[in-house]
This record gives C-alpha cells, structure tokens and sequence, in this order.
C-alpha cells in the first residue's frame, strides 16, 4: 500500500508541476495587468508545490519503497532524469524570485522581461524529454 501511496504522490506531483507551468506559460505576456500578474504568482507558487511533491514522492520511490535502491542508482538513464529536473529546478528560480520581487506591485501594468518567458519556454521543452527518460529507465535501458 505504502508503494501505491508514494507513486500517487510522485504522479500528483507531476501533473501539478506541468499543468502549472503549462498555465503560466498560457498567463504570461510582455505586459500584464496586476489582476493577471497575482493569478501568476499563485500559478507559480502552485508549480513550486508540484515541484516539492514530485520531488519528495521521488525520494521515497528512490530510498524507501518500490524498485531496489541500486535499480535507479546504477542506471545512468535516472542520473540523467534527476539531473534534468534539477535544472529546470534552478531555471525555474528566476521567473520565481522576479514574481516574488514584484508580487506587492500596485502599478496597474507589469512589464515581463523576455528572459522570463524565454525561461519558462526553456522549462516546458525540459519537461517534454522527462517521459522519455522515465519510460526508457522503467524498460531497463541505461543499467550499467
């Protein structure tokens, strides 16, 4: 049961991470009104959620439940997973700490540099090679 649990949280997390950077992606805009601007911040802060549960059901499917631990630690295909995710964790601090910074604006429009949207577009393509990588791992590929 606890297995069951644990992938539940890992899935959960994925769908939350996506379909949060899939929504940001959808609300963001070179200049966006304060309304739009806030449903953003609560977007990404949604998105970090995801991040965090994906993570930690990860975790616990890697050193607690599920395959045995050397199953994904010797498998080079996983390494490549995590290190992927990991970036676009650290990609996805900028869009995060500008939000942040911005978020008690009370000027009726925000301008959105293009890094940002460049970084989120950046995040999502990331995104789309995870599937991949977890499918071929499942199927074996990428033991050592």
């Amino acid at each position: 049961m606890e297995d069951i649990l644990v992938r539940t949280l890992h899935f959960l997390g994925i769908f939350t991470l996506v379909s949060a950077l899939v929504a940001e992606h959808l609300l963001i805009s070179k200049q966006m009104d304060l309304k739009t601007f806030k449903k953003l911040v609560t977007v990404d802060g949604i998105y970090g959620l995801g991040a965090v549960m994906t993570l930690t059901g990860g975790l616990l499917l890697w050193f607690v439940v599920g395959k045995p631990q050397e199953f994904y630690t010797a498998n080079w295909v996983f390494h490549f997973k995590v290190t992927l995710f990991a970036v676009i964790g650290i990609l996805s601090l900028f869009p995060t700490y500008y939000f942040l910074r911005n978020r008690k604006a009370t000027a009726e429009f925000i301008e959105i540099p293009s890094y940002i949207v460049v970084i989120l577009r950046v995040e999502l393509a990331l995104l789309v090679i995870m599937p991949f990588l977890a499918t071929s791992m499942a199927r074996g590929v990428g033991s050592f």
